[in-house]
Order: C-alpha cells, then sequence, then structure tokens
C-alpha cells in the first residue's frame, strides 16, 4: 500500500485530521519519568498508546532526537520501530526538512526512507527538481514539499515578488508540472488564504499543515480551506498543546483529551 492511501484509510478508520507530533522535551516531562534510561521512548510509547485512535499519524521531528545526541537518535528507531510494529496501520511522517543538491539528496532518501522506514517526509523544495527526484524516486512514500511555512517570519522571504506574485506561488505554480503522483504539500494553518490557493491548485495532492495549538492556527478557516472535496486529504499537526497537555502521573490521558478534543473541533469543518 502506498502512503497516500495508508493516509487515506486511517482518515477514514479514525476519523481524524490529526497530525501528532513526537517532540520531546525532557524538562517537560513528569518528574517520574525524567530519570528513566528510556525516557523518550517511555513518553512517546506512553502518547502513541494513548492516542492511536484518536490520530491519523504521528511526526517525530527529528531535531528532537538530535539534541539528545546518539542516544536520542536511538530512542527516535525505537519510537518509529513500536509504531510500526503495534500500529502498522498508522503512517510515520518522519520531519527532517531536508534540502541538498541530488547527490546528497540522495543520501538523506536512502536514510529517510530505508533506515528510518518513514511513510512521509519533509523536504525543502527551493534548490529544485534535481534536489527532490531522489525523494521522489521512491514510488510508494510521500515528499512533503515546504511551500508557506507557518512561522511568523515566513513573508521575510516566501512573499517576496517573483514576476508578479509572491515566491511561494511562482514556486508551487512550477511544482504543479511535475510528474511524480507521490508529491505533498505543506502549507501553514497560520496562513488559511494561503492554504486556499495552494489547495485550488494542488486539488488531489496530499497536505500537511501545522500552527494550530502553540501557534493559534484559525481552526476552522484553515481547515475549511485544507480540505479536500471528500472533507480528506490533509492533516493538522499538534504537538506541545497535546504532549503536555498534564504534567502528572496522568500525562497520558491528559494527552488523549487533548487530542479527542483537537480531532472533534476539526471534525465540525470537514
Amino acid at each position: 500500500m502506498n502512503a497516500q492511501k495508508k493516509f487515506e484509510k486511517i482518515i477514514k478508520k479514525n476519523d481524524s485530521l490529526v497530525c501528532l507530533g513526537l517532540d520531546p522535551d525532557l524538562q517537560k516531562f513528569p518528574s517520574h519519568l525524567q530519570q528513566s534510561e528510556d525516557a523518550i521512548f517511555e513518553f512517546n510509547k506512553s502518547m502513541i498508546d494513548a492516542t492511536h485512535d484518536l490520530v491519523a499519524t504521528y511526526k517525530p521531528n527529528i531535531a528532537f532526537y538530535e539534541a539528545y545526541g546518539i542516544e536520542g537518535l536511538k530512542q527516535l528507531k525505537k519510537t518509529i520501530e513500536y509504531i510500526k510494529k503495534s500500529y502498522p496501520e498508522i503512517p510515520v511522517l518522519l520531519d527532517m526538512k531536508r534540502g541538498d543538491i541530488g547527490n546528497t539528496a540522495s543520501k538523506y532518501a536512502i536514510a529517510a526512507f530505508e533506515y528510518w522506514d518513514a511513510d512521509a517526509i519533509t523536504v525543502y523544495p527551493y534548490l529544485g527538481y534535481d534536489a527532490v527526484k531522489p525523494f521522489l524516486e521512491y514510488k510508494d512514500r510521500l515528499v512533503i514539499l515546504l511551500i508557506k511555512t507557518s512561522n511568523p517570519d515566513s513573508s521575510m522571504f516566501q512573499d517576496m515578488e517573483a514576476g508578479g506574485e509572491p515566491f511561494y506561488m511562482a514556486m508551487a505554480k512550477k511544482i504543479s508540472k511535475w510528474p511524480e503522483d507521490n508529491i505533498s504539500i505543506f502549507v501553514g494553518a497560520t496562513y488559511p488564504e494561503e492554504l486556499k490557493k495552494m489547495r485550488k491548485l494542488f486539488p488531489n495532492k496530499f497536505f500537511l499543515s501545522a500552527g494550530f495549538g502553540a501557534q493559534s492556527g484559525q481552526i476552522e478557516k484553515a481547515v475549511r480551506a485544507g480540505v479536500d472535496k471528500n472533507g480528506g486529504g490533509i492533516v493538522f499537526n499538534a504537538s506541545r498543546s497535546i504532549l503536555y497537555a498534564s504534567s502528572g502521573k496522568d500525562f497520558a490521558q491528559g494527552a488523549r483529551e487533548e487530542a479527542g478534543k483537537l480531532r472533534d473541533e476539526i471534525n465540525k469543518y470537514r
């Protein structure tokens, strides 16, 4: 099963467009976990077990593991292996944000899809087609191209004029002509108008969005702008607002409640 079909199937099964970002921060963990040798994995496992019927995907951001060195990366590997073994129907979206010349990109692609075994990854398209192509050669995986990011200063360069239109739009139009079926699109939920434009340009592509919760994206506007004609075709990431909803021993239950609330709120506008 290719990645897009895997996403579509779990969205239907769990009736959810929630992407849970597994972004561990030891300082925010419940105190009883902080001294554990496998604290990151144990925390992630608790999050996964508590939310597996409420989400459409898990999105570990590799930076949060690299920050803890080799041990952090080992914990990431254990986390991905746990999802694959225990909940194989749920896609793993590895947030790597890679972007480099072709020869280097091919090695990043091997790491992402063969070592980490991700179903989807994030890639910067700014270097052009030859830098994205090595990822796209993995036909059964999704390559999520960052078009318009959710951070406040995204307009600094992404909105610069390029031929009478914003650079992100000019870039997106070029990408829309690329022939591969496994291209996916990222637009931040903090920019619902831009999200609407991208959905019109890519009516059948799968989307990732973010900015709910800690970044205060406008849920109704973003959902209505981002869903496809079937009310799906997109997942909305939330990390901190769910992971750290509670800092006590009930932290997993707190996360479950918050994930359920977000799922239900999103579903109002599908």
